[in-house]
Protein backbone atom coordinates (compact mmCIF):
# COMPACT_ATOMS: atom_id res chain seq x y z
CA UNK A 1 0.00 0.00 0.00
CA UNK A 2 1.32 3.43 -1.00
CA UNK A 3 0.27 6.13 1.46
CA UNK A 4 -0.23 9.64 0.14
CA UNK A 5 -1.23 12.71 2.13
CA UNK A 6 -2.64 15.84 0.49
CA UNK A 7 -2.18 18.83 2.78
CA UNK A 8 -3.82 22.11 1.79
CA UNK A 9 -5.26 25.43 2.87
CA UNK A 10 -8.18 26.98 1.04
CA UNK A 11 -9.47 30.45 1.74
CA UNK A 12 -12.48 30.52 -0.59
CA UNK A 13 -12.96 26.88 -1.58
CA UNK A 14 -11.08 26.98 -4.87
CA UNK A 15 -7.92 25.31 -3.57
CA UNK A 16 -10.12 22.75 -1.78
CA UNK A 17 -11.62 21.82 -5.16
CA UNK A 18 -8.11 21.50 -6.57
CA UNK A 19 -7.07 19.35 -3.58
CA UNK A 20 -10.05 17.05 -4.16
CA UNK A 21 -8.95 16.66 -7.80
CA UNK A 22 -5.42 15.73 -6.68
CA UNK A 23 -6.95 13.08 -4.40
CA UNK A 24 -9.08 11.69 -7.25
CA UNK A 25 -5.99 11.36 -9.40
CA UNK A 26 -3.94 9.59 -6.73
CA UNK A 27 -6.83 7.21 -6.06
CA UNK A 28 -6.74 6.09 -9.70
CA UNK A 29 -3.54 4.18 -8.92
CA UNK A 30 -4.22 0.70 -7.55
CA UNK A 31 -2.80 0.29 -4.07
CA UNK A 32 -2.76 4.00 -3.27
CA UNK A 33 -4.27 5.04 0.05
CA UNK A 34 -4.92 8.79 0.13
CA UNK A 35 -5.76 11.07 3.04
CA UNK A 36 -6.89 14.70 2.62
CA UNK A 37 -5.92 17.07 5.43
CA UNK A 38 -6.20 20.78 5.96
CA UNK A 39 -2.97 22.47 6.95
CA UNK A 40 -4.38 22.78 10.47
CA UNK A 41 -5.29 19.07 10.72
CA UNK A 42 -1.88 18.07 9.38
CA UNK A 43 -0.16 19.70 12.36
CA UNK A 44 -0.96 16.47 14.17
CA UNK A 45 2.36 15.32 12.73
CA UNK A 46 1.69 11.63 13.33
CA UNK A 47 -0.88 11.81 10.51
CA UNK A 48 2.00 12.47 8.09
CA UNK A 49 4.62 10.19 9.65
CA UNK A 50 3.60 7.08 7.66
CA UNK A 51 2.97 8.89 4.38
CA UNK A 52 5.20 7.89 1.49
CA UNK A 53 4.31 11.12 -0.32
CA UNK A 54 2.97 14.51 0.75
CA UNK A 55 1.37 16.81 -1.81
CA UNK A 56 1.19 20.43 -0.64
CA UNK A 57 -1.48 22.90 -1.77
CA UNK A 58 -2.03 26.56 -1.04
CA UNK A 59 -3.76 29.48 -2.66
CA UNK A 60 -1.43 32.17 -3.91
CA UNK A 61 -2.02 35.36 -1.97
CA UNK A 62 0.17 38.38 -2.70
CA UNK A 63 2.71 36.23 -4.58
CA UNK A 64 3.22 33.49 -2.01
CA UNK A 65 1.55 30.75 0.00
CA UNK A 66 -1.28 31.83 2.28
CA UNK A 67 -0.42 32.81 5.86
CA UNK A 68 -2.34 29.76 7.08
CA UNK A 69 -0.27 27.39 4.94
CA UNK A 70 2.91 29.23 5.86
CA UNK A 71 1.99 28.63 9.54
CA UNK A 72 1.93 24.89 8.77
CA UNK A 73 5.32 25.19 7.07
CA UNK A 74 6.81 27.09 10.00
CA UNK A 75 5.33 24.69 12.55
CA UNK A 76 7.05 21.75 10.81
CA UNK A 77 10.46 22.77 12.15
CA UNK A 78 10.47 19.90 14.68
CA UNK A 79 9.83 17.40 11.89
CA UNK A 80 12.52 19.15 9.84
CA UNK A 81 15.08 18.90 12.63
CA UNK A 82 14.33 15.19 13.13
CA UNK A 83 14.46 14.64 9.30
CA UNK A 84 11.00 13.08 9.57
CA UNK A 85 10.10 13.61 5.90
CA UNK A 86 13.52 12.79 4.43
CA UNK A 87 13.17 10.86 1.15
CA UNK A 88 9.38 11.17 1.04
CA UNK A 89 7.98 12.21 -2.33
CA UNK A 90 6.60 15.75 -2.53
CA UNK A 91 4.63 17.81 -5.04
CA UNK A 92 2.52 20.96 -5.01
CA UNK A 93 -0.42 22.87 -6.39
CA UNK A 94 -1.81 26.38 -6.13
CA UNK A 95 -4.73 28.57 -7.18
CA UNK A 96 -5.06 32.31 -7.69
CA UNK A 97 -7.56 34.67 -9.27
CA UNK A 98 -5.24 35.94 -12.00
CA UNK A 99 -3.96 33.95 -14.95
CA UNK A 100 -0.44 34.34 -13.61
CA UNK A 101 -1.06 35.69 -10.15
CA UNK A 102 2.58 34.88 -9.39
CA UNK A 103 1.61 31.23 -8.80
CA UNK A 104 5.11 30.14 -9.84
CA UNK A 105 6.44 31.95 -6.79
CA UNK A 106 4.20 29.85 -4.53
CA UNK A 107 5.24 26.61 -6.22
CA UNK A 108 8.89 27.62 -5.81
CA UNK A 109 8.25 28.31 -2.14
CA UNK A 110 6.71 24.83 -1.73
CA UNK A 111 9.62 23.25 -3.61
CA UNK A 112 12.20 24.92 -1.37
CA UNK A 113 10.18 23.86 1.68
CA UNK A 114 10.22 20.23 0.48
CA UNK A 115 13.95 20.43 -0.29
CA UNK A 116 14.65 21.71 3.21
CA UNK A 117 12.90 18.61 4.52
CA UNK A 118 15.03 16.38 2.26
CA UNK A 119 12.04 15.37 0.14
CA UNK A 120 12.03 14.30 -3.52
CA UNK A 121 10.02 16.78 -5.66
CA UNK A 122 7.81 15.59 -8.50
CA UNK A 123 6.74 18.16 -11.08
CA UNK A 124 4.33 17.96 -13.99
CA UNK A 125 5.19 15.89 -17.04
CA UNK A 126 2.65 17.71 -19.23
CA UNK A 127 3.63 20.04 -22.01
CA UNK A 128 2.03 23.48 -21.75
CA UNK A 129 -1.46 23.68 -23.19
CA UNK A 130 -3.36 26.60 -24.68
CA UNK A 131 -0.21 28.09 -26.23
CA UNK A 132 -0.87 27.75 -29.94
CA UNK A 133 -3.56 28.66 -32.45
CA UNK A 134 -4.98 25.15 -32.08
CA UNK A 135 -4.97 25.22 -28.26
CA UNK A 136 -7.79 26.18 -25.93
CA UNK A 137 -8.57 26.78 -22.29
CA UNK A 138 -9.76 23.17 -22.22
CA UNK A 139 -6.18 21.88 -22.61
CA UNK A 140 -4.49 20.17 -19.70
CA UNK A 141 -1.80 22.37 -18.15
CA UNK A 142 -3.33 25.40 -19.87
CA UNK A 143 -1.39 27.70 -17.52
CA UNK A 144 1.91 26.11 -18.56
CA UNK A 145 3.45 24.99 -15.27
CA UNK A 146 6.16 22.36 -14.98
CA UNK A 147 6.79 22.70 -11.23
CA UNK A 148 3.28 21.70 -10.10
CA UNK A 149 -0.41 22.11 -10.83
CA UNK A 150 -1.80 25.62 -11.27
CA UNK A 151 -5.42 26.70 -11.32
CA UNK A 152 -7.20 30.01 -11.83
CA UNK A 153 -10.51 30.92 -10.19
CA UNK A 154 -12.35 34.21 -10.57
CA UNK A 155 -12.08 36.46 -7.53
CA UNK A 156 -15.74 37.43 -7.61
CA UNK A 157 -16.97 33.83 -7.47
CA UNK A 158 -16.90 31.78 -4.29
CA UNK A 159 -16.59 28.06 -3.64
CA UNK A 160 -19.76 27.32 -5.59
CA UNK A 161 -17.75 27.98 -8.75
CA UNK A 162 -14.63 25.81 -8.86
CA UNK A 163 -11.67 26.42 -11.15
CA UNK A 164 -12.37 25.38 -14.73
CA UNK A 165 -12.42 21.68 -15.54
CA UNK A 166 -9.08 21.64 -17.37
CA UNK A 167 -7.34 23.04 -14.28
CA UNK A 168 -8.96 20.38 -12.10
CA UNK A 169 -8.00 17.66 -14.58
CA UNK A 170 -4.43 18.98 -14.50
CA UNK A 171 -4.45 18.65 -10.70
CA UNK A 172 -5.91 15.16 -11.05
CA UNK A 173 -3.07 14.26 -13.41
CA UNK A 174 -0.53 15.48 -10.85
CA UNK A 175 -2.10 13.29 -8.14
CA UNK A 176 -1.96 10.24 -10.39
CA UNK A 177 1.64 11.00 -11.38
CA UNK A 178 2.76 11.33 -7.75
CA UNK A 179 1.06 8.06 -6.77
CA UNK A 180 2.62 6.24 -9.73
CA UNK A 181 6.12 7.58 -9.09
CA UNK A 182 5.85 6.93 -5.35
CA UNK A 183 4.93 3.30 -6.00
CA UNK A 184 7.83 2.98 -8.44
CA UNK A 185 10.29 4.42 -5.89
CA UNK A 186 8.96 2.21 -3.09
CA UNK A 187 8.97 -0.91 -5.28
Amino acid sequence: MTKIAVVYHSGYGHTAAQAAAVVRGAQKVAGAEVVLLTSEEAQKWELLADADAIIFGSPTYMGSASAQFKAFMDASSGVWYARGWKDKVAAGFTTSASQSGDKLSTLMQLTVFAAQHGMIWVGQDLLPGNNSSTGSVNDLNRLGSFLGAMAQANSDQGAEVAPIESDLLTAEHLGERVATITQRLRG
